[in-house]
């Protein structure tokens, strides 16, 4: 008898299709690419990183002065004139800070909206992170693009401005100065922002848009990105987050639209010590320059103002093609494939192809593929987590072998669903089977038609599932070739969000993974259905998963390149006159304990002044720390006055040590009005009631060591109580203090206030103290002379 290698081709072709799909995802960067002046270089952009990278440099630091240098330096090489905007802002996510921003113009030949290029320059603060990824790569992306394009002499009808905006980490304060304040930003027509919010992976492109979005898709679709890697679904589940980037400032404030460009893989490197040149993908870097330059070219030629609209277009990518259309086909689309699919049973009936009672029957492998594979996903990833304690210290949700995890849980699923389909579906009746799964994908296709239409795109496969099921009842025969041929979309489309969710999510949703891989593996049906050994199938995959958990598990450590993140804070109650050590870790290692000891208690009592963390991390352990002569800020009430029912107040807090932030909590029953800092209000609020959510009003990253000055009004009733936290970032260094290095498996927690030596006390004004009289002096009665002051001055010469 002749053998069957049908489903071993399959897999095989599968396996290399999807190969191919994540290779040609992006381009490859080499060391011997060709370097034309007229071109984009990676190895150019790479200097760059290597030149901002080499320290941290957040605001404040003498490290984020020397890169604003190093950038208008580089300007001025390839023949631009930069300006420097300076100012404080305070946005709405309270936090005040002097911006800096670099910025230039090249002027276009003709008059109309100018293109504005955006990238930050600043990195973040707390944990030594060099920001080679976020945000040096985009800087870098900039200014080799903008080199290259001068070079090739590029005529272009737009203006073109570049903005290296400042303070993007603390709050977009950078960008809220320049859209507030700078005259330029009435003339911006769109914005290209580049960012990173990992070290690797494609950079995916998300638009911003108030209105509709078929103004920018056409566009971008007529400027030719070869590497284009985007889908509508993407913004439609980013604007649910809360994520920002400065593009978003333009956005709310101006009304502003544009394109954002970040890779997002890699993100436990985000914001840590290694965001360092080592650790950023070249062929990252590579791809942020293959959107630049074609959309550069294209922008800066095309009227700016088409690219406003009021209808909205579903899009997505495959390797080499940009495909959208309306919003409006969504549900169209998606009622006619339910019709096709009851005129398709209606006939294979008649033809008696098809059972009413084995269509039934495929509610069973289906659904339990289904529900079997994500419990044991979700419950499998809480176990991990019990049995590796360790994966908790990272706080963004992504762990060093997270790719491994998303591997062994994906195959698992295979196995699973192959299991079920062993047991319920033979050859013979896959087609019958079939038929469930079409339903299930029309419906949820026509669910999201009505609640999330950026997934429109989702019923591709579906059209293709259903011309596998046409060619099956119009020929009587199912033919594995044409099953093969019609499962390409679902693979280019559907496969990818696997990879894309936990990456994007973190691992906290791999249960999500398994559910979509079960999903695909239904509209591939016709396919895996026909396999005669799927039980051999099933223990493949299953010995495949359990190799990549193994594999996972032995890789579940730290080491040099792949460090443990901890927490240290020093704080000193003033009013208390006690210092503790404060840490936000779960996990103590040796070198927390060397400081709080074995057994801390809990630091309950210290989050009654909670800090924003991107995680609402809290302090959990502290123990008593040795009183150093840390110099207290001097506070003086310059106003105090009481005015009918209001108080005025106006108070400054004056550093006296090099500090890096101050933070200002009042208690919630104090209304608080017409509320400035350093003589600016929260963006769009001045003269209201400040908006507040807990006793926190403001963070306050100093500059130059600059006083903080607030100026506001309470009810006359209302009691006084407020609290300031003044922190320094130089724990680690400060002379007051001998700290033990950390070890080379170890790194400072990014988005916590951390390496930091603070000082808390409440806001007062020093007491009065009545000065003694002695001797007084009755004053000689001046009226006299002041009236006759007053009558000489009014006497006509």
């Amino acid at each position: 008898m002749k053998k069957n290698y049908s489903s071993l081709i399959s897999v095989v072709i599968i396996f290399a299709i999807l190969g191919l799909l994540f290779t040609f995802l992006i381009p490859t960067w080499s060391r011997d690419e060709d370097n034309k002046i007229t071109e984009f270089s990676t190895k150019r952009a790479l200097e760059h990183v290597h030149a901002i990278a080499k320290q941290p440099h957040y605001v404040g630091t003498q490290n984020h002065e020397v890169v604003g240098g190093y950038i208008i330096r580089e300007l001025k090489k390839i023949g631009l004139t930069a300006t420097v905007q300076e100012g404080y802002t305070l946005t709405d996510w309270g936090n005040l800070v002097k911006s800096k921003n670099i910025m230039c113009r090249i002027k276009g030949s003709k008059e109309g909206k100018a293109l504005l290029l955006l990238s930050h320059y600043d990195s973040a603060p707390h944990s030594f992170s060099r920001g080679a990824s976020d945000d040096a790569s985009g800087v870098a992306t900039i200014l080799e693009g903008i080199r290259a394009f001068l070079n090739a002499k590029t005529k272009h009808q737009n203006d073109i401005i570049i903005l290296f905006t400042d303070a993007e980490e603390l709050g977009l304060n950078g960008a809220a100065l320049f859209v507030t304040e700078h005259q330029w930003a009435k003339e911006v027509g769109l914005v290209l922002n580049f960012e990173a919010r990992g070290s690797s992976g494609p950079s995916y492109m998300l638009m911003e848009t108030n209105k509709g979005n078929s103004g920018l898709v056409s566009a971008f679709s007529k400027a030719g990105v070869h590497y284009a890697v985007s889908n509508s679904l993407m913004y439609s589940i980013y604007k649910m987050l809360p994520n920002d980037t400065d593009l978003t400032v333009f956005r709310e404030q101006c009304d502003i639209q544009g394109f954002n460009f970040a890779f997002i893989d890699g993100h436990f490197n985000y914001h840590t010590q290694q965001d360092d040149v080592a650790h950023l993908d070249k062929n990252s870097l590579k791809h942020q320059g293959s959107y630049l330059m074609p959309l550069l070219n294209y922008f800066s030629n095309t009227d700016l103002n088409v690219t406003h609209a009021t209808t909205d277009d579903v899009y997505f990518t495959i390797p080499f093609a940009f495909i959208s259309y309306p919003f409006d086909w969504v549900m169209p689309m998606t009622l006619i494939a339910a019709g096709l699919l009851i005129v398709l049973v209606f006939l294979a009936k008649a033809k008696r192809m098809v059972k009413l009672g084995e269509i039934m029957k495929g509610f069973f492998p289906f659904l339990g593929s289904l529900v079997v594979s994500g419990l044991i996903t979700y419950y499998g990833w809480k176990a991990l987590l019990l049995l590796n304690p360790q994966y908790n210290d990272l706080l963004n949700g992504f762990t060093y072998n997270g790719h491994d995890y998303i591997a062994a849980f994906v195959l698992l699923s295979l196995s699973v669903s192959f299991f079920f389909y062993n047991v319920a579906s033979k050859p013979k009746v896959t087609m019958n089977h079939y038929v469930v799964p079409l339903i299930f994908w029309i419906v949820l296709n026509g669910f999201l038609a009505n609640s999330l239409r950026g997934a429109g795109f989702l019923i591709i496969p579906v059209y293709f599932g259903l011309i596998a099921f046409a060619v099956f009842v119009f020929s009587q025969k199912s033919n594995w070739i044409v099953n093969l041929i019609c499962a390409i979309p679902a693979l280019l489309i559907v496969a990818p969000f696997i990879e894309m969710f936990p990456v994007g999510l973190g691992l906290k949703i791999l249960f999500g993974s398994a559910i979509l891989t079960v999903l695909t593996f239904a509209l591939l049906l016709p396919v895996f259905g026909a396999f005669a050994k799927k039980r051999s199938w099933s223990i493949l995959f299953l010995l495949i998963a359990i190799l990549f958990f193994a594999k996972a598990q032995f890789h579940s450590g730290y080491n040099s390149d792949e460090a443990k993140s901890n927490s240290l804070v020093y704080l000193y109650n003033a009013d208390t006159n006690k210092a503790h050590w404060l840490t936000y870790d779960t996990n103590l290692d040796s070198w927390t304990k060397g400081y709080l000891g074995e057994n801390p208690k809990g630091a309950k009592n210290f989050n009654n002044l909670k800090l924003f963390s991107k995680y609402n991390s809290e302090f959990t352990y502290a123990t008593e720390a040795p009183i150093k002569n840390i110099a207290k800020p001097t506070i003086s009430f310059l106003t105090d006055s009481v005015v009918g029912f209001k108080r005025y107040l106006k108070i400054q807090i004056t550093p006296n040590r090099k500090v890096n932030r101050y933070d200002i909590f009042a208690n919630e029953a104090m209304n608080i009005y017409n509320f400035k800092a350093n003589g600016v209000s929260t963006l769009g609020k001045e003269g209201n009631e400040l908006e507040r959510n807990g006793k926190k009003i403001l963070s306050y990253y100093v500059v130059d060591n600059e006083p903080l000055v607030l100026q506001f009004t309470i009810n006359k009733a209302t009691t006084f109580d407020m609290n300031l936290m003044e922190s320094s970032f130089d724990l680690m260094s400060n002379p007051l203090f001998s700290m033990t290095p950390r070890e080379d498996w170890m790194m400072p927690t990014p988005f916590i206030l951390n390496d930091a030596v603070v000082i808390t006390e409440k806001i007062k004004p020093s007491p009065k103290v009545a000065a003694p009289i002695v001797n007084p002096i009755v004053p000689k009665p001046v009226v006299a002379d002041s009236l006759n002051v007053v009558k000489d001055s009014l006497k006509v010469k």
